[in-house]
């Protein structure tokens, strides 16, 4: 936990200014111009929370290359580095950054290693059903709902409402838990942060995707899941974070950025770019269009935070695109 949230707290230099444009995109950030000689396929593999936004990002990259073929998957992040490694993708969208082993393994094949792309910033969101009293929980208490373990230190288990500060009717709702399956980045991330890499409680009811874990709380009473910050409904609520000062946070950009809200998180593309040959243009362009002013103006639409030049330009420079 402190590992990633140190690392985005340090980019927060890089990242949206918190006072001049919060959640909005960056004015220096440069509107994408079509080049020539853009053409062939493109395949996503990887990040279900990145499903949706980079759909987005391919809708508005065919806008101006119609002629290119987009093809995306989205079945969790453990699935982006076993098809960079095959070479059936060339793009990798993970909501975790790869391990070390994954890392590894595409390095002995290919003799380097894969280049990511910081697309986007997102603030794992804690989501309750919409009439749920609670408003903010520790990662202490998250951590005694959600695992059997309790590595965060709380002294007993939380398993009602009441447990976690509801009075009245609330105090004796069973918690009803909700999370994604073990092929997520977002398992794995929340696993290692919320629960201090503690072990899941047998009855989380594992769903598929980012909105189906949200779709479970709203429609549960006693519901609470994990998802990323895009994906709230009308039907659930945001529970804040306390931070270590004692302060509630809630999961917004400004949170996100300062690194007070402890579980936020870069979105990450992964990319096999060999360090000694340019990228094909087809590649480098759907990069550049990710960090351009419509690429950023497609996280926020997602309902994610954008990342500043500064951040962007570093990444293209890595690709070699600047």
């Amino acid at each position: 936990m402190k590992k990633f949230s140190t690392a985005l707290a340090l980019a927060a230099g890089l990242l949206a200014s918190t006072s001049a444009y919060a959640q909005g995109v960056d004015p220096a950030l440069p509107a994408y111009k079509q080049t020539s000689g853009v053409s062939g396929s493109l395949k996503s593999i990887g990040s279900d929370t990145l499903n949706n936004l980079m759909t987005l990002w391919a809708e508005g990259f065919l806008g101006a290359y119609p002629n290119v073929a987009i093809e995306i998957e989205g079945k969790g992040s453990s699935t982006a580095p076993a098809a960079l490694i095959a070479g059936t993708s060339q793009f990798g969208p993970m909501s975790r950054p790869m391990k070390s082993k994954e890392i590894d393994d595409f390095e002995k094949k290919y003799g380097y290693k894969p280049t990511p792309v910081r697309s986007a910033v997102d603030a794992l969101a804690v989501y309750a059903h919409k009439d749920n009293p609670v408003s903010c929980l520790s990662l202490q208490q998250i951590d005694a709902i959600f695992s059997k373990t309790r590595k965060g230190g709380h002294p007993t288990d939380i398993t009602t409402w009441g447990q976690a500060g509801a009075t009245g009717e609330w105090a004796n709702v069973p918690i009803s838990l909700y999370g994604r399956n073990s092929a997520s980045g977002t398992y794995g991330y929340y696993k290692e942060v919320a629960m201090f890499d503690g072990d899941y409680k047998d009855s989380v009811k594992e769903q598929p995707g980012s909105s189906t874990v949200v779709q479970g709380v709203a429609s549960d009473k006693g519901g609470i899941g994990y998802s990323g910050v895009g994906y709230k409904t009308a039907d659930v609520k945001f529970i804040s974070i306390k931070g270590a000062d004692g302060k509630c946070y809630e999961p917004n950009a400004a949170n996100a950025y300062s690194g007070n809200y402890p579980i936020a998180r870069f979105l990450y593309i992964y990319v096999n770019k060999n360090p000694n040959q340019p990228l094909d243009p087809v590649r480098g362009e759907f990069i550049r269009y990710i960090y351009s002013k419509q690429g950023q103006e497609a996280v926020v639409k997602d309902g994610f935070f954008p990342v500043s030049k500064g951040l962007a330009d570093q990444d293209l420079k890595a690709f070699g695109l600047m």
